[in-house]
């Protein structure tokens, strides 16, 4: 058995297909990990989400913040826009059951060895806070709470954690960390605007989230996706996967147990940004 994690899928079918021919993925014998945003961006959005679905427990995703806006626009709170490409999913007749598996994903997969996120976890979180932070959210969206948090995620405030944050603003922090973050303050807050890579930024000013150093080391990897600007990011600590396929780069995936990387550059029709 091997364990596989891939980056930001965004409807890139094609490109994952491939990608699993090459290295001969058997779902009776391996899992496949993806690392958030299975949806938004690609052409095949709607065959994406049937495709994961269908692999049942042969795969394990997490939600990113292209998925959480996709039960936005479902839920009728953003409008559906054009270059999310996502029409076809709510035309399907199988839409309701997609929607439903979708918003019970986790925020967090967790393996022995590491752990999978879509944006990362948050500097000022040991792993303990990481999960019991990703378990509020969780069962929120798996409740019939579940629109009263979608409608009210969208904010970038608080960027700081605390113990005591509690309500709609504890919830915000967490969705953010796990589903937006790139960039912090040398204090630690979430920074939501800047898309750069490290380099083209200021470090006095901001620095990527794996960057800034932990009371509490996690002690396992993470791996990520999220941040196509990094082009991948390989370190002992962490495993950064977004390689923009979506935007005309390619779709990244590791193996675990060689730690052996596996590219396949985008074959379909690209975005613009």
């Amino acid at each position: 058995m091997a364990n596989y994690i891939v980056g930001d899928l965004q409807g890139c079918l094609d490109e994952l297909e491939l990608l699993l021919s090459q290295v001969e993925f058997s779902p009776r014998h391996d899992q496949l990990w993806i690392a958030g945003d299975l949806v938004a961006r690609g052409p095949k959005s709607l065959e994406t989400l049937r495709y994961i679905k269908a692999l049942g427990t042969s795969a394990k995703a997490v939600l990113g913040n292209h998925d959480l806006h996709l039960l936005s626009i479902a839920l009728g709170i953003h409008p559906l826009k054009k270059k999310d490409r996502t029409a076809a999913i709510f035309q399907a007749p199988d839409r309701d059951e997609l929607l439903e598996w979708l918003r019970f994903q986790p925020l967090l997969q967790e393996h022995p060895e590491f752990v999978v996120c879509h944006a990362g976890i948050s500097p000022q979180w040991d792993l303990p806070t990481a999960r019991q932070a990703a378990q509020e959210i969780e069962s929120l969206l798996r409740s019939a709470q579940w629109p009263w948090i979608i409608e009210h995620m969208y904010a970038n405030m608080p960027n700081q954690w605390h113990d005591s944050l509690s309500g709609l603003e504890r919830y915000r922090y967490i969705i953010n960390a796990f589903t937006r973050m790139r960039f912090c303050t040398p204090s630690g807050a979430l920074d939501m605007d800047c898309k750069l890579p490290p380099s083209e930024v200021d470090p006095s000013q901001l620095r990527p989230w794996f960057d800034l150093p932990r009371a509490i080391p996690i002690e396992k990897r993470i791996i990520f996706g999220h941040w196509a600007a990094l082009e991948g990011c390989v370190r002992k600590d962490v495993i950064g996967l977004d390689t923009g396929c979506v935007w005309g780069g390619s779709l990244t995936m590791i193996r675990w147990e060689d730690q052996q990387l596996f590219s396949q550059p985008a074959v379909t029709e690209t975005q613009v940004r």
